[in-house]
């Protein structure tokens, strides 16, 4: 008898407001993310792959904290500074994940905001340079005094689209923002192939996966299959 496959039975998640990160779930820029970090990693002595498992989620100046511990924090500040610049000037490779673009379409009216640990200049160029629009509301580097895993950033997206944090649902890619979400209190939607280490609530390989549809009384429903 041929072998008869049963459909997975979609998760749905009930949310009133949706918390975005970017690189890694919007956003594919590990091609600049490997070129400059490893490059900073070789300037340093430090092994580029032990690096790049640190980095990702986290602020430049945080992650340098964690890999150069008896360095100054102003060092890392400096550095922070620079890299931040090459990498806004750097868009070679930055592509959009797949169906971000009609995840983005879908949330039109939905309250969601974008929650980056990547400054105004760098969110914006990599968000063009993937050809996606830039959410309304948007916590930046800027906005917060703490990195991911920190859960400040997620917390002042909630309160910005005036929402409960239990009543959000963040999409994230990295071990940093995936504790960060769920410190704060929300269910995370973990996004690649690095988020399913880190204990998600979900995990899809990308957005193509996802469907959001408004719900009665101002909810959203998140579909996952």
């Amino acid at each position: 008898m041929p072998a008869t496959t049963v459909p997975a039975v979609p998760t749905v998640l009930t949310a009133r407001a949706l918390l975005l990160d970017m690189d890694g779930t919007l956003v594919n820029s590990d091609a600049v993310v490997e070129r400059i970090w490893r490059r900073w990693a070789e300037q340093h002595g430090l092994d580029g792959d032990e690096v790049m498992k640190v980095v990702h989620g986290r602020q430049g100046h945080a992650s340098m904290a964690l890999l150069l511990p008896d360095r100054p924090m102003e060092q890392n500040y400096a550095d922070n500074a620079r890299m931040l610049a090459e990498e806004t000037a750097d868009v070679a490779g930055v592509v959009p994940i797949p169906g971000a673009p009609e995840f983005l379409a879908s949330l039109r009216g939905l309250p969601h905001a974008l929650v980056t640990s990547a400054d105004v200049a760098l969110a914006t160029a990599r968000m063009a340079a993937a050809g996606l629009g830039m959410p309304e509301v948007r916590v930046t580097a800027e906005s917060v005094g703490a990195s991911k895993p920190d859960p400040e950033g997620f917390l002042k997206g909630a309160a910005e689209l005036g929402v409960a944090p239990g009543d959000c649902v963040v999409f994230e890619d990295s071990g940093a923002g995936i504790e960060a979400g769920r410190s704060a209190g929300m269910r995370v939607v973990g996004v690649g192939p690095r988020a399913g280490l880190h204990g998600p609530d979900v995990v899809v390989a990308d957005l193509r996966q996802v469907r959001v549809e408004a719900a009665a009384g101002g909810e959203i429903r998140v579909i996952v299959a």
